[in-house]
């Protein structure tokens, strides 16, 4: 089979709702070149760091590579594309170059492009994302592993807005908890919460395609016992209450849907809210005191915000 790669020139703000307009239009396997990558001061705070090759990443903004197949669609479906990312404008998010281009790879280049970049990367105190097809034997004790596979679901885990959520979901998962993660995506939230010891997860998407790729990653986790997978529209129709909601989505959607998020939290529980730029931030902090929270703590990571939030 051949496959065709578009590729878009974008910005760190417009990564995640582009990703997901790809996701949604049967793309298989992503990569992320962000040119903040080669700047970074790493600090070898939580395992091994990986030398970048500069030439992998552009001199500026982010360039999003995806695959779709050839088909006689294929055209349609760039179009379709295209105009769901310029859509993005009437939601504030800037698009940045928004170039778009498309060049064609057969299989055996599509199936290893985009391994090269990805590693096992510790990403927290704890927590270790493993791609499926390494070899990876944990160097800690309480070291807890999620594997994920890029080419099933997009995103490796290790996106600020996700690593911070991580974070966050170490600091408030009690043994027990019940969590309830919107916007599941990939499902690893759904996992780390379940491999923090929860008694119960709700992973939460409205798209089924994301269902279905939540439910793959979080059987090959071992945690289908504990995380349950519904497609379901954020919040709506969710009687049950949790200690901790987590949602990595975009600030729009956050501030929409905060006064749930209350009314389904239990007494002192928290509310995880990422996906955060840094412009947003002002908006999110005022629509979750509106809600009635206070802002617990607030994590930063490049031009992105993860904010805790505690219900009264």
């Amino acid at each position: 089979m051949k496959w065709s790669e578009i590729s878009i020139h974008t910005t760190n703000e417009a990564v995640e709702p582009i990703l997901n307009i790809l996701y949604e239009a049967g793309a298989s396997g992503a990569v992320i070149e962000d040119s903040f990558e080669r700047m970074k001061v790493r600090e070898n705070q939580y395992g091994e760091i990986y030398e970048l090759n500069p030439e992998d990443y552009p001199e500026e903004g982010v360039i999003i590579k995806a695959y779709l197949p050839v088909t006689s669609f294929l055209g349609e479906t760039v179009e379709e594309i295209k105009t769901a990312i310029n859509n993005l404008i009437l939601y504030d998010i800037d698009l940045g170059k928004n170039k778009v281009t498309i060049s064609e790879v057969n299989e055996e280049e599509w199936a290893t492009a985009w391994k090269k970049y990805y590693n096992p990367v510790k990403i927290s105190k704890h927590f270790t994302i493993v791609p499926t097809w390494e070899d990876y034997q944990p160097v800690d004790t309480d070291e807890l592993i999620i594997e994920l596979d890029p080419g099933m679901a997009f995103g490796t885990g290790t996106h600020p807005t996700t690593v911070m959520s991580i974070q966050a979901l170490e600091q408030t998962v009690k043994p027990g908890d019940v969590v309830f993660d919107v916007g599941t995506g990939s499902g690893v939230l759904s996992i780390a919460a379940a491999l923090l010891k929860a008694g119960k997860v709700l992973a939460l998407d409205l798209d089924e395609i994301a269902v279905t790729s939540a439910k793959l990653n979080i059987k090959l986790n071992k945690v289908h016992d504990v995380v349950t997978v519904k497609q379901n529209n954020l919040l709506d129709g969710i009687d049950e209450k949790a200690n901790v909601i987590v949602a990595n989505l975009l600030a729009e959607i956050i501030i929409r849907f905060s006064k749930d998020a209350y009314r389904s939290l239990e007494k002192d529980g928290y509310f995880i809210a990422s996906g955060i730029i840094n412009l947003k931030r002002k908006e999110v902090e005022d629509a979750l005191q509106d809600a009635n929270f206070v802002i617990h703590e607030t994590l930063l990571m490049e031009d992105w915000v993860t904010i805790i939030a505690k219900k009264r």
